[in-house]
C-alpha cells in the first residue's frame, strides 16, 4: 500500500468545469489570502528579526502587538499623497499597479490542495491549471520588473532612475538563473502542470542499486539538490531581498525605485514585495517539496493528504520558506553591486547549464543502456562530478594566480611582496597646520588650529570670561537670569 498516494489528486481534466459562483469564490478566496500573507509575513518578519537582536518587536497594537502590520497599511493608506512635480503622472500613477497584478495573478496556478467539495461541488483547490503552468509564473514575475523600471523612470529624480535601472538588471540576471534550475524538474516530472509536479511527487522513486532494489524518496529537493539551492539563491535576488537588496540600498540610493512615492501607491509597492515573496515560496513548495502533500511521518496517516488538511501542510512549508528569507536579512550583510552581478552570471548561470547537462545525460544513458540507479550514477555521475570539478579546480587557480605568486615571494623573504601604492593624495596646498608639520601629500594629515575657541550661544544668558579674554563654554543648561544679565554687560 502506497502511503503517499491519494485518490483526489486533481488532473488536467479537473480543470475548467467549475460554475462562476466556485470561480468567484476562489479569486476572492486567493486575493484575501495573499493579503493575509502580506500582514502576517510583515509581523513575522519584525518579530524574528528582533528576536535575532535580542531586542522587543511590535507589542502595542493588538494582542502581543500581531495587528502592527494592519494599523501600518491603514496609516499608509490615509497618508498625504504627493505627486513630483517633473513625474510623467499617468505612468507614475500606473506603476505601482502593473507592479501589484502579476505578482497576484501568479498564484492562480499555484496547487493549494486536493479535491474538495465546497457547497457540495466538487472542485480542486487552485483555481486553474495548464500543461505550462510553471511557465505562467515565470511570465508574472517578468512582468513585474516593468513596474518598478517604470516608477524608477516616471519619478523625475535620479536616486529611482539608478534604483530602477539596478533592479532591471538584478531581476534579469536571476531571473535566468531561477528558469533554468527548474529544468531539472520538467525533467524528473515530465510536464509542466504545476498540479501533475505534485503528483510526480506523491510516490517514493523506486532506486535499484547494483540489484538491491529500494524506495527512495521522493520530493525533488532531495533528487535534485543543486536546483534546489540555485532556485533558492536566485528568487532571493528576484524578489529584491536582503542581501540582494541592492535597488532599495538606503546608503547611496535613498529609497531606490519608490523614493518619491508614498500613501497607498507606496504601499502597493510593499504589497507585491511581499506577495512576490509568499508565491515564490509556494512555488518553491510545489516545485521541490512535494507540494501540499504532507510530508514524512505525518504521511503515515491515511487522512493526512484529503481533505482540508493538505492546506495545512501547504502553508506550514510556506511560511518555513518564508523564515528562511527573514533569516537570511537578519545574518547576511549586503553584497557589493560587482559582486553581486558576477555571482549571478559566473556562478549561478554556469553551474545551472552544467547540472542540466548532466541530469539530462544521466536521464538518456538510464533509458537508453537500460542501466540501474546505481549503475547511471558510477558510470556517468561520478565522471562528470570528477570533470566538473576539475574545471572548478582549475579556474580557481587561474583566478588567484595573482595572489599565490605574491604569498610565494612574501615566503621567499622578498624585501616587496606587494606593488607599491600609486599615489593618490592631492598635491600640497595652503592650509592651517602647525609650522613644520607635514602635508597631506608629505604622508601627514590635516590638522585643525589648536586656538580654536567655540564662542557662547546666543541663545543662552550671558557667561563668565576666563582670564585670556576667551569665553568659556556652556554647558547648555540655563541659570537665573535677569534683565541686567541679559541686557547689558556688568
Amino acid at each position: 500500500m502506497n502511503l503517499l498516494a491519494s485518490a483526489n489528486q486533481p488532473t488536467l481534466e479537473d480543470f475548467g468545469h467549475d460554475v462562476w459562483w466556485i470561480v468567484l469564490i476562489k479569486i476572492v478566496g486567493i486575493f484575501g489570502l495573499l493579503v493575509f500573507m502580506t500582514l502576517f509575513a510583515i509581523v513575522f518578519e519584525r518579530k524574528v528579526v528582533a528576536r535575532m537582536q535580542q531586542r522587543i518587536g511590535p507589542n502595542r497594537v493588538g494582542p502581543r502587538g500581531y495587528m502592527q502590520s494592519l494599523a501600518d497599511g491603514l496609516k499608509l493608506a490615509f497618508k498625504e499623497d504627493i505627486m513630483p512635480a517633473l513625474a510623467d503622472k499617468p505612468v507614475y500613477f500606473l506603476a505601482p499597479v502593473i507592479a501589484t497584478i502579476p505578482a497576484v495573478l501568479a498564484f492562480s496556478v499555484i496547487p493549494l490542495g486536493p479535491t474538495v467539495s465546497i457547497f457540495g461541488e466538487r472542485t480542486p483547490l487552485q483555481l486553474t491549471d495548464a500543461p505550462i503552468g510553471v511557465l505562467v509564473v515565470l511570465a508574472c514575475s517578468a512582468m513585474g520588473v516593468y513596474g518598478i523600471v517604470l516608477a524608477g523612470w516616471a519619478s523625475g529624480s535620479t536616486y529611482p532612475l539608478l534604483g530602477g535601472l539596478r533592479s532591471a538588471a538584478q531581476m534579469v540576471s536571476y531571473e535566468i538563473a531561477m528558469g533554468l534550475s527548474i529544468v531539472a524538474v520538467f525533467l524528473y516530472a515530465g510536464t509542466m502542470s504545476t498540479s501533475e509536479i505534485v503528483a510526480a511527487q506523491a510516490e517514493g522513486n523506486q532506486l535499484s542499486f547494483f540489484g538491491w532494489e529500494f524506495t527512495g524518496p521522493s520530493w525533488f529537493a532531495i533528487l535534485l539538490p543543486v536546483s534546489f539551492v540555485i532556485y533558492a539563491i536566485a528568487v532571493v535576488g528576484e524578489t529584491n531581498r536582503a542581501p540582494f537588496d541592492l535597488p532599495e540600498a538606503e546608503s547611496e540610493l535613498v529609497g531606490g525605485f519608490h523614493t518619491e512615492y508614498s500613501s497607498l501607491k507606496f504601499a502597493l509597492f510593499f504589497l507585491a514585495e511581499y506577495v512576490n515573496m509568499v508565491t515564490v515560496s509556494a512555488l518553491a513548495a510545489t516545485l521541490f517539496l512535494g507540494g501540499w502533500r504532507a510530508p514524512w511521518p505525518i504521511s503515515i496517516w491515511d487522512g493526512a493528504n484529503t481533505g482540508w488538511w493538505p492546506l495545512l501542510w501547504f502553508f506550514l512549508k510556506v511560511v518555513v520558506a518564508l523564515f528562511v528569507f527573514i533569516w537570511l536579512r537578519g545574518t547576511l550583510p549586503r553584497l557589493r553591486y560587482d559582486q553581486f552581478m558576477r555571482f549571478g552570471w559566473k556562478v549561478l548561470v554556469p553551474t545551472a547549464l552544467v547540472w542540466i547537462l548532466a541530469v539530462a545525460t544521466m536521464r538518456t544513458v538510464a533509458r537508453e543502456a537500460d542501466l540501474s540507479t546505481g549503475e547511471v550514477a558510477l558510470y556517468v555521475g561520478v565522471p562528470i562530478a570528477l570533470l566538473v570539478l576539475a574545471g572548478l579546480l582549475i579556474a580557481s587557480r587561474a583566478a588567484n594566480r595573482a595572489t599565490r605568486l605574491m604569498a610565494e615571494q612574501a615566503a621567499a623573504g622578498a624585501v616587496h611582496a606587494t606593488e607599491p601604492e600609486p599615489e593618490v593624495l592631492p598635491p600640497a596646498g595652503p592650509r592651517r597646520r602647525p609650522a613644520g608639520a607635514p602635508s597631506r601629500a608629505e604622508a601627514g594629515f590635516p590638522i585643525p588650529p589648536m586656538d580654536l575657541k567655540v564662542p557662547p550661544s546666543p541663545r543662552l544668558r550671558r557667561q563668565p570670561v576666563a582670564t585670556d579674554g576667551a569665553a568659556i563654554v556652556s554647558t547648555g543648561r540655563r541659570g537665573p537670569t535677569s534683565s541686567t544679565q541679559e541686557d547689558g554687560d556688568v
